[in-house]
């Protein structure tokens, strides 16, 4: 194999190759990215044998079709820190040989052979979506997954159709995101019946993906997710099991409701908490007939109120919250303004954004 790759290019491919490519694995050759060329195309893949992408890049210029498997650091290193606007990546018999204006580097692979089989996109979509729009959901619903738990369920985003819609949802058990994103088309009815959960991974892969109008191709394959998106495929093993039913999780039966700027909001809980502690890791939130309040306190430091003007009409409240579950939430907020329904102090709050965003969250005992 012998070609001449636009470096940037090449560093931009890798960069999200990078992303999935195991730093501790019994088996080395996951640790490498595979790169073949045919006459006017290279392809990169790698894998972790649970997510693999299939990178497409077309600004190469091939004079000798092959392929190479090699690490995916040293490659990668090399890419981000040359000076070169070119470089020439040549391989024989497992070593390859990249060489820029005045530099040369020579890098030992594995046998081609020995790769795991990293599959493109093939046939029609099951549905579409903009990029844009998916990475906005992605946005509004990755960060309330669990980070670690037994309960694998929940270590993804849900993914539901609902009137042409894409409905994204995600909980860690004291929290829940979910959001609505528009599609472009369904051409499957049969599959978009079907809810799948998304590992946490993919959806922050599929983030990573540089913005662009450009739609997302979608297509359920067993208990496998593609998803092709201008020259990138990425192929993903859906997480098994049982989602929590979020619509019976979700309070319809809220007497106290307030409109609340999201600006404001966020910069109260920012300031509230500003003197809480990791022993106390809690906000009070006290709602009247004209007021907001938000407070934190700590034995040893002091406490912090900060109020925002209201017009409440309901009985007044005092509820105790997580405060960075409150930015989490805030800081992805789309609307100027959020609308906040409490029941009594031990049932959740929700906080609803326009039609398509709510996010749920428990209450906690401020003693």
């Amino acid at each position: 194999m012998k070609a001449n790759f636009n470096r940037a290019a090449l560093n931009e491919a890798l960069n999200l190759l990078r992303s999935i490519v195991p730093t501790r694995t019994p088996k080395p050759i996951l640790r490498c990215v595979q790169i073949t060329t045919d006459k006017k195309t290279a392809r990169l893949c790698a894998t972790d044998l649970e997510v693999a992408i299939n990178y497409s890049l077309y600004e190469v210029q091939v004079e000798e079709p092959g392929d190479v498997v090699i690490p995916v650091d040293p490659l990668s290193s090399v890419a981000r820190e040359s000076v070169d606007e070119v470089l020439s990546i040549e391989a024989e018999q497992g070593t390859c040989t990249i060489s820029g204006a005045d530099s040369k580097f020579t890098i030992y692979g594995q046998e081609s052979s020995q790769y795991p089989a990293v599959s493109g996109f093939d046939g029609d979509a099951d549905i579409e979506l903009s990029l844009d729009n998916l990475q906005a959901g992605i946005e509004q619903s990755l960060f309330a997954t669990a980070k670690e738990s037994t309960r694998y369920a929940i270590n993804g985003v849900l993914w539901e159709i609902h009137d042409k819609k894409l409905l994204l949802v995600a909980t860690d058990g004291r929290r829940l995101a979910q959001c609505r994103v528009k599609l472009n088309s369904v051409a499957n009815e049969e599959v978009a019946a079907k809810s799948m959960i998304v590992p946490a991974k993919t959806m922050a892969l599929l983030d990573k993906i540089a913005t662009g109008k450009d739609a997302v191709a979608v297509k359920l394959v067993d208990n496998q997710v593609q998803l092709s998106c201008a020259n990138v495929v990425i192929t993903s093993t859906l997480v098994e099991g049982n989602f929590p039913k979020y619509e019976d999780i979700i309070p319809s039966d809220y007497d106290k409701k307030l409109t609340l700027s999201t600006e404001a909001a966020l910069s109260a809980v920012r300031r509230s908490a500003l003197l809480t502690s990791e022993e106390s890791r809690g906000i009070k939130l006290s709602i009247t007939s004209d007021s907001a309040v938000f407070s934190g306190s700590t034995p040893e430091t002091g406490d912090a109120h900060v109020r925002i003007p209201v017009d409440y009409k309901a009985e007044p409240v005092e509820i105790g919250f997580n405060p960075q579950f409150l930015i989490d939430a805030l800081r992805v907020v789309k609307t100027p303004e959020i609308e906040l329904n409490l029941g009594q102090p031990d049932r959740p709050g929700l906080i609803k954004s326009g039609a398509n965003f709510l996010y749920l969250l428990m209450p906690i005992n401020l003693g």
